[in-house]
């Protein structure tokens, strides 16, 4: 039987996506030496909104509003509150081990549909849980009060805020857009909203505009958020969800690698074992959802 070349594309994508979103961990830290956490998440969001809606006129996609209310909380969780909480979070800590604390989000929205939305918690989805939970504690590691935890709290909450957006989309799935990139879009339009009226009233230093800095907004706007998104969009449609899911174990550990490599940041033994636990917490989640799309197949 011969291979499906779209599925052999579509794997390519998904590596050149997971490169794109792991490496920009690293242009975001770099963006803090031109401008302050909160302008520098109102214009990454900025950008990128504009970027999405160009690419929506490009492709000849619907740019009609759909549920308002319902897609600004979406965004207010998704844009706003992830991007202020994940790049503030980069002031202080590092990129590879913030992508890992902020890339706990599947635990988190595992743990928020029990309570939220009633679903059920089976028994090797306990053992992910605790695993990634149990790789936190070691990544905060709470018993060094000589380190300050902010960092590390803010991208957990990060995370957090992530897993709600993903909740809400969840319960209101049938009120809102069909057209995930349209949905995408206009989230962003009141995500970033959020962010420059946070940016406007926190007082910050004076933004460098540079060359380089313009060129970091640039990559965040046309190559994390547009491309990015395109190509998550083909692979959703040319992959199962559990391969598509493995992004989220690469991302981090792209994270990781680059910033060592680029930056020079270290991760402590005890961090380092947390984020193994992490990265087998997600595992397990990975090949938990394979088994039950395959389950689905089989009675289909």
């Amino acid at each position: 039987m011969s291979r499906d070349p779209r599925s052999g594309r579509a794997l390519a994508a998904l590596v050149l996506l997971t490169l794109i979103w792991g490496y920009t961990w690293v242009v975001a830290k770099l963006s803090l030496d031109y401008a302050g956490p909160f302008t520098v998440g109102a214009l990454r969001a900025g950008a990128g909104t504009l970027a999405l809606f160009a690419a929506l006129v490009a492709v000849r996609r619907s740019l009609r509003l759909t549920a308002p209310l319902k897609t600004a909380c979406i965004g207010i969780f998704q844009t706003g509150g992830f991007i202020a909480l994940s790049t503030w979070a980069l002031v202080e800590g590092g990129a590879g081990k913030t992508a890992v604390l902020i890339f706990t989000m599947p635990i988190w929205t595992l743990l928020l549909a029990r309570l939220v939305l009633g679903e059920r918690i089976r028994g090797t989805q306990w053992i992910a849980a605790a695993s990634a939970l149990a790789g936190l504690v070691l990544v905060i590691a709470p018993w060094h009060l000589e380190a300050s935890p902010l960092s590390k709290g803010l991208a957990v909450l990060a995370a957090v805020s992530w897993a709600l957006s993903t909740i809400l989309v969840k319960r209101w799935r049938g009120s809102l857009s069909a057209d995930v990139l349209s949905l995408t879009a206009w989230q962003m339009v009141f995500g970033s909203a959020l962010l420059f009226v946070i940016a406007a009233l926190v007082p910050e230093r004076a933004t460098q505009w540079e060359p380089a800095f313009a060129g970091i907004l640039a990559f965040m706007a046309l190559v994390s958020t547009a491309l990015g998104w395109f190509l998550w969009l083909y692979v959703l449609e040319h992959l199962p969800a559990w391969q598509a899911s493995l992004s989220i174990l690469g991302i981090p550990a792209v994270a990781g690698l680059s910033s060592r490599l680029q930056l020079g940041e270290t991760v402590a033994a005890g961090e380092l074992a947390g984020m193994l636990l992490i990265g087998v917490g997600l595992l397990l989640m990975s090949l938990l959802n394979w088994r039950a799309q395959r389950r689905l197949r089989q009675e289909g």
